[in-house]
């Protein structure tokens, strides 16, 4: 009868151990075998290619990256998760926080690394990290809305360095100044600017206007005066310049006219660089100081809410009446999370850092979608430096010895994530 029971479950676990044996033993198997040998796959080539683990630019880059991911990534989310799980306890619509959070676990790799490619694109009217980012940096410092303008021809400007524009001869009071640039598209211009007006001429005051010398058309309008159809530049700003000193200074109305008082009189009139500085453009999120940041953070946004389901589940297994009796003591809030939630939740938090763990040293799709070819080396990681040597660069022994060490990798991690459990259960 025993013999009997025995055969039925071994027909019923036959299915699960070929499957088993089909798609993960024999791959293993075989990708120990042929990490010893070379591209060909007919030499044997030692351990040369373990060697080369260790000695390739774009592998020890990978490893590096790796270390990075291994030790951030797993350790932001779960913290993340820490305070999301402890703050909704006290928040009225935690539910609904919770699924907000957790939602982004539901989209792929693929379609994660789809958008955040887009959140983290350079132009500002495309991403929205340097949306968000440019709209900030603009509150606290304007940017300028005249970054290409620029004397034309017979313009009494010249460049003074620095990217800044001088008057080639002193103004004299009572004497109208006029200033004009080019360089400013019609359609660029600011929503404030208005017709360019002649300044009138005021005795002991120097007067002037400072506008966009061009009328569309060839041959239409006047070169060096303001025009029916040419606008001022408002907010430009002027300084007049004597012996190197800035001894005034004033800022054009929308018109373009301006008007500085008699202490100008004999002085250079200077337009300073910060009128003409390029538009701020934000971060390059993707570029090679910051890729690998930036795709962490992706992965982090989508795990954080693992991480929190997780950890709010242990969090409802914690004792009230512990939690109530340091608050009775008179334990603040934080030292109740800090020297109660916290340790009881550490068995807790250790299992969800170590499957964070697991999982970061295989992510691939998120690098290999969100970063560029430009800075793809600078973000690169095993698992994609797998994906290049066996299948863009044929060096199938390379690959295979990749895989290996990344398995190595991951045992020691499974090992003490399972023994953890194990003790649990136990308990």
């Amino acid at each position: 009868m025993t013999g009997t029971r025995t055969t039925v479950a071994a027909l019923f676990l036959l299915p699960a151990l070929v499957l088993l044996g089909a798609l993960v033993v024999y791959p293993i198997g075989y990708s120990v075998v042929r990490s010893f040998y070379d591209q060909s796959g007919d030499g044997f080539a030692g351990f040369d290619n373990y060697r080369a683990l260790f000695t390739d630019d774009g592998i020890r880059t990978a490893l590096k990256n790796n270390i990075v991911w291994v030790v951030f990534a797993p350790t932001v989310a779960t913290a993340l998760g820490l305070i999301f799980a402890v703050l909704t306890e006290r928040v009225r619509w935690g539910t609904a926080f919770k699924l907000v959070v957790f939602m982004p676990m539901a989209i792929s790799m693929l379609a994660a690394g789809i958008i955040f490619r887009l959140v983290y694109d350079q132009d500002p009217d495309k991403g929205v990290a340097n949306a968000v980012w440019v709209g900030v940096h603009d509150t606290f410092a304007q940017s300028s809305a005249f970054p290409k303008a620029h004397p034309g021809r017979e313009s009494p400007l010249e460049p003074a360095g620095g990217g800044a524009f001088i008057t080639k001869e002193p103004v004299r009071a009572g004497e109208p100044v006029t200033l004009p640039l080019v360089g400013v598209a019609p359609d660029l211009m600011p929503d404030d600017a208005r017709p360019a007006a002649k300044p009138p001429a005021e005795p002991g005051e120097i007067t002037g206007t400072t506008w966009q010398d061009f009328t569309r058309g060839e041959g239409v309008g006047t070169l060096g005066a303001p025009d029916p159809s040419e606008f001022g530049y408002p907010g430009m700003r002027i300084e007049a310049v004597k012996d190197g000193e800035v001894v005034a200074s004033t800022t054009a109305a929308d018109d373009g006219t301006f008007t500085l008082p008699a202490s100008a009189e004999g002085a250079l009139l200077r337009l300073p660089a910060d009128n003409f500085k390029e538009p701020y453009n934000g971060l390059d999120w993707l570029g090679p100081s910051l890729v690998t940041p930036a795709i962490i953070g992706s992965y982090i946004w989508m795990w954080a809410g693992f991480a929190m389901v997780l950890i709010a589940a242990g969090l409802a297994g914690v004792p009230r009446e512990l939690l109530e009796a340091a608050r009775v003591d008179g334990a603040s809030e934080w030292q109740v999370f800090r020297r109660v939630t916290v340790p009881l939740l550490a068995p807790v938090l250790a299992v969800v850092t170590v499957t964070l763990m697991i999982n970061v040293l295989k992510v691939f799709d998120l690098v290999f979608i969100i970063a560029p070819g430009s800075s793809q080396d600078d973000a690169n990681v095993l698992a994609l430096e797998l994906y290049r040597k066996g299948f863009a660069e044929d060096q199938p022994g390379i690959a295979s010895a990749i895989a290996v060490f990344l398995l190595l990798l991951v045992i020691p991690v499974m090992w003490f994530n399972v023994r953890r459990l194990r003790r649990e259960v136990r308990r």
